[in-house]
Formats: structure tokens, sequence, C-alpha cells
């Protein structure tokens, strides 16, 4: 299996999984290590056999090729460009890594003639939605953020495959992750690390926009679920009908953590903010028999305790240190695909 993006929060989340569960699969981690691809991620793998890290840029036909031509079952791709407000800074970085590197492991992969490719995408893509209802896989898209639009140029290009050539090609589309490993950009591990730290919480405008929460174990079993038996030419939407306003998330960890909420601070709003998400999971739920294992109550509270029992993770994430790590662990020890 080629997991692409493997050192970020999900996918490193999905590799342990894959090495966990599937005692004969073998996984090829292609990561660029950018600020959100953490080599921290993957400690403990240094010496798993069955798990190759190779240091490469999905965009890099050459690095693709190579690892396709060796014989590869299925590319599950994680790599991506995800925060919306980096997005909004500068779009450009989005275009290359989410259109053209998906773009290039489709023209890869189909030369390879790989069985199966699973295309790892959000609800965003969706756009906003009123006080009720949920987003099902035929709701029109609606990008409302650079980063959302990216993403469906993403998966219309893999629709189009499917459809085009016969590729056997599948979409995901998540609700809001959360747990261990996620970059202290996104806002569960932000308002939690601030926390521990008895700095501000950042609450964008009312702090009441609502998304459907799941944790990152149920999203990577659900990927697993549609690696093995969904139908290509098919979209799956995975969500836990675990809907919450940033607000009400905020004073959850507060409460956690014994904190007081004066630590709450309502800033200027982002540009576009979509104000509901919400995911119908009925079909893979259905189809596939999958379901979400974890609580909201459950995953927020492992979760916290990780952050709060991990703190050199979050140090070196946020400095930048883990390429020292990566030096000293990986290259070392020659931890590469042969050959790349």
């Amino acid at each position: 299996m080629l997991v692409s993006g493997g050192a970020g929060f999900i996918g490193s989340n999905f590799v342990r999984l894959v090495l966990d569960q599937h005692p004969g699969y073998e996984v090829v981690n292609l990561d660029k290590l950018t600020y959100a691809g953490n080599l921290e991620n993957l400690a403990g793998l240094e010496n798993e056999s069955r798990h190759q890290l190779v240091h490469g840029d999905i965009c890099d036909p050459s690095v693709v090729n190579r690892i396709l031509s060796r014989g590869v079952d299925a590319v599950v791709n994680f790599a991506a460009e995800s925060h919306v407000d980096r997005s909004i800074l500068d779009a450009s970085e989005f275009v290359r890594s989410n259109i053209l590197g998906t773009l290039n492991l489709l023209d890869c992969a189909r030369r390879n003639r790989t069985a199966r490719f699973i295309q790892i995408s959000t609800d965003e893509v969706y756009g906003s939605l009123g006080p009720s209802g949920s987003f099902t896989e035929s709701s029109p898209l609606a990008p409302n953020s650079p980063y959302a639009a990216s993403k469906a140029s993403a998966d219309l290009m893999v629709r189009s495959y499917s459809h085009t050539y016969g590729f056997p090609a599948i979409i995901t589309r998540c609700s809001n992750n959360y747990g261990p490993y996620q970059f202290p950009e996104k806002l569960i591990p932000l308002l939690v690390t601030n926390a521990l730290s008895d700095m501000p919480l950042p609450i964008y405008g009312d702090g009441l926009y609502v998304r459907d929460w799941i944790h990152v174990r149920d999203h990577c079993s659900a990927v697993d679920h549609i690696v093995h038996d969904g139908r290509p030419g098919e979209t799956y939407n995975i969500g836990a009908r675990q809907e919450m306003p940033n607000l009400e998330i905020a004073r959850l960890i507060l409460r956690t953590l014994g904190k007081r909420e004066d630590l709450l601070a309502f800033v200027k709003d982002r540009p576009g903010h979509d104000r509901r998400y919400s995911i119908d999971p009925s079909k893979i739920e259905l189809e596939l028999g999958w379901r979400p294992a974890i609580s909201f109550s459950q995953g927020l509270a492992a979760t916290v305790e990780w952050y709060r029992k991990n703190p050199s993770w979050v140090e070196h994430v946020r400095s930048g240190e883990y390429a020292t790590y990566y030096d000293r662990m990986y290259r070392q020890r020659q931890h590469t695909l042969s050959g790349l």
C-alpha cells in the first residue's frame, strides 16, 4: 500500500492502524515532510520492516512511478495542504499540492495499473449548511474557501478518471478530525495547548460555528473499510453525528483542564467562514457496516490527556525541531525505500 502524506496527522494514524490490523501488509509512506509532516508522528516505527518511508513529493512523477512500478495494490492519498487560514493568505501551494499532486498520483497509478485508489477529501467541498439537514454524497459541491475549492477540484479530477478510464478510484469525504498528533494550528489542539500554557483561546466571531467531529481513529477505521470493500467509482461520506459549536468545545476543554473561562478570547472572524457542516454517513454504515466507536466526550478527554503528556512533541512541531529528529532517526538508519 502506498500512503501519501503518511507523516501527517491523519495519515500517520492510518499507517499505524494498517500495520496493527493487517500483519501481512507493507506500507510505503511517501511524505514531503513540510511543516505538518512530522517524523515524530511515526515514532516507534523506525525499525518496522513493513513500513518504508520515502521523503518525496506527490507532484514528482519520477518518485511516484518508481514506487508504483515495484508493485502496489492500493494508493491512499492523504497528502494535502489543509489549513483554511493558510489558503486564504496564499492559495498557490494548495493548487499545487491538492490538485496537481492528485493529478500526478492518478496518472502514475493508472499507468502502473494500480488496483485501488482512495482519494481522502473533506466535507468542506459541500460548502455551508443552514441550521438543519446534513450533506449526503449527492449534495452539490459549493466550496467557499480556496482550500475547499482545491479539494473539490481534486475530487472532480478523480471522478473524471473513474468515468473516462474506468479507473478504480473512490472518494471519501470526512467531517472534522481530532486526536493525537494533530498540528496545533487546528482548532482542538490549538485550544488545548494554549489552555495548558494559560494562554488565550482564540475564538472566531461569536464562536457558534458548528462542525461534526470525528476521532481520527474512527476516520481511519472507515478508510480501512473502504480500501477493502468500497465500490470503485463511489463517494462515501464519513461522519460521527457529533455536532458541536466551537465555543462549547473551548468551554469543555477549559473544564477538563480546570482552567478559568476568562481565557476565552473572541477574535475577528475569518473571511468566508462557513456556519455549519453536517455529514450523513448512512451510506458507509449501510453498505460497509462501519460505525464510529469513540464518543466525543471520550475522545476529547483522551486527546486533552495526550497533549498534556506530550509537551515536547508540541514544542518540536512548533519550532521545526523535527527536522533534526528526521536526520538522527531516519537518515542514519537509512529507513527509506531502496533506490529512491
